[in-house]
């Protein structure tokens, strides 16, 4: 089985930083679409950003900028690299990826979410 375990949430002021990481764990197969999304009390889970085997990323208008996907193959793992926080940052973020094994259908694993609190 797949298993993707997110770490690096955390209480930060507003203006700070902080890495977020995914570790991804079982046969994946391809790893064809890797990403994060966040989910703020009361409201909706929300894309945060993506990126694809293509090499193509994309961000949401209220990240863009301040955030970045990236990718450590040898580590099996996926960041999100988040700068100047502010306090409508605050809410869980789950990882998410799409894969493919050989012959098989495309399919989609999410992580439990970790918890990021942007406050002074």
């Amino acid at each position: 089985q797949v298993h993707l375990v997110e770490s690096g949430g955390g209480t930060v002021q507003p203006g700070r930083s902080l890495r977020l990481s995914c570790e991804v764990s079982g046969n994946i197969g391809s790893l064809d679409v890797w990403g994060w999304h966040r989910q703020a009390p009361g409201k909706e889970r929300e894309l945060v950003g993506t990126s694809n085997s293509g090499g193509r990323t994309h961000y949401a208008d209220s990240v863009k900028d301040r955030f970045t996907i990236s990718r450590d193959n040898d580590k099996n793992s996926i960041y999100l690299h988040m700068n100047d926080l502010k306090p409508e940052d605050t809410a869980v973020y789950f990882c998410n990826i799409y894969h493919t094994l050989s012959g098989g259908p495309q399919r989609s694993t999410w992580g439990q979410g970790t918890q990021v609190t942007v406050s002074s």
